[in-house]
């Protein structure tokens, strides 16, 4: 499943944002939230974002975001400790 968000131009240029960094900065502070709320594991956030897992690792300590680990955090390690 594949969902496309549209930003209305106005809120858009309300960012202040370079144009190239918009799409990733929106995704990087959705990925965060859901994240602290406990809706997505930290491995979810991370592909959510498109950023390395210590990138995000580094913004979640910098929010003073808990670390939530759960079962599927444990398994999601666990895969990417195998290379999968």
């Amino acid at each position: 499943m594949s969902i496309t968000l549209q930003v209305p131009d106005s809120v858009a240029w309300s960012l202040r944002l370079p144009e190239g960094e918009v799409e990733e900065r929106l995704r990087c502070e959705l990925a965060l939230s859901l994240h602290a709320q406990g809706i997505l594991s930290f491995g979810k956030a991370v592909e959510l974002a498109a950023i390395s897992r210590y990138e995000f690792a580094l913004l979640v300590a910098r929010r003073g975001i808990p670390r939530h680990y759960g079962p599927e955090d444990l398994a999601e390690d666990l895969a990417y400790g195998r290379g999968e």
